[in-house]
C-alpha cells in the first residue's frame, strides 16, 4: 500500500484583490482567522512583501494601513498544517526573491553554509590541475587509498565513502545507539573498532544485521538518512 505523502499547504488564496480584502473583510475571515500560514503582497504583478502569521486576518488587516498600506493591490494566502517550519519556510522566500517591503532577509536555524567547503574543493583541485600541468603529481602506488587503512587485516567498508568524521544513529528496542566513523574508516562503538556497518550493528543486537539500513548518518544539520545513502 502507497504511503500517503503529508501536506505542507492545505488551503490557499492568490492573486486576490485588495478592494476584496476591503469590503470583504466578514468573508475573508472566516477563511484564515486564527490559521497559520504565509502571506504574500502585490504591487502591478511584482511580488512586494512577504510574511508569516498564526492569524492571517489580523495580519493581512494590519497591512490595510500600516507602512506598507498603499503599496500593494493584490494579495495570496497559503494556509499551512500546523506551525513547526514557517518560520525557515519564510526566510527561504526572503532570501531567493528579495520582496522591496521586506526590510530583513532572515536567518536559517541550523542551516550549514557550504560557501567554505566549495572555496575548500576548488582550492584542492587547482592545485591538482597545476601540479598536472608542471608533472609534480605523484604517481599513485597500488597500495591501499588514504583514509582506506586497513584494520586487522580488512579494509574498512566505509573507507572510500568517508571525506569527515560522522556520527551515527540507531534505535534498538526503542533505545536511541549513537556510533562514530573515523577518518580511517572505521566505526568506533561501545570502546571498539569495527570494519563494517554491519559488524557494527551486529554487535548492537547481537544478531544479523544490515548495518547500510540499520545505521543513519547525519548529512546536513538536522537531516539524518540511510547510512545507504552514502554509497549512492
Amino acid at each position: 500500500m502507497k504511503r500517503r505523502r503529508s501536506s505542507l499547504v492545505c488551503q490557499h488564496l492568490e492573486n486576490i484583490l485588495r478592494d476584496v480584502l476591503e469590503k470583504y473583510q466578514a468573508n475573508i475571515r472566516d477563511y484564515v482567522r486564527l490559521r497559520h500560514g504565509v502571506y504574500a503582497l502585490y504591487r502591478r504583478g511584482k511580488l512586494y512583501y512577504v510574511g508569516l502569521a498564526r492569524n492571517q486576518r489580523s495580519r493581512l488587516k494590519t497591512h490595510l494601513k500600516d507602512r506598507h498600506g498603499e503599496s500593494w493591490d493584490r494579495f495570496s494566502v497559503y494556509l499551512t498544517i500546523g506551525d513547526s517550519h514557517m518560520k525557515e519556510l519564510e526566510t527561504l522566500i526572503l532570501r531567493m526573491v528579495k520582496p522591496t517591503g521586506n526590510r530583513m532577509a532572515g536567518k536559517f536555524a541550523r542551516s550549514e553554509d557550504l560557501r567554505k567547503a566549495l572555496a575548500r574543493d576548488i582550492r584542492k583541485r587547482l592545485r591538482t590541475e597545476v601540479s598536472d600541468l608542471f608533472g609534480r603529481r605523484k604517481v599513485p602506488d597500488n597500495g591501499p587509498k588514504i583514509g582506506s587503512r586497513r584494520k586487522n587485516g580488512r579494509t574498512p567498508v566505509l573507507a572510500p565513502y568517508v571525506r569527515r568524521r560522522l556520527k551515527l544513529r540507531a534505535r534498538d528496542h526503542g533505545k536511541r545507539v549513537i556510533a562514530r566513523v573515523r577518518l580511517d574508516g572505521t566505526i568506533r562503538y561501545g570502546g571498539k573498532l569495527f570494519t563494517s556497518p554491519s559488524l557494527a550493528a551486529v554487535a548492537v543486537c547481537r544478531r544479523p544485521m544490515n548495518g547500510w539500513t540499520f545505521w543513519t548518518y547525519e548529512r546536513a544539520p538536522g537531516d539524518w538518512v540511510s547510512l545507504n545513502e552514502l554509497r549512492k
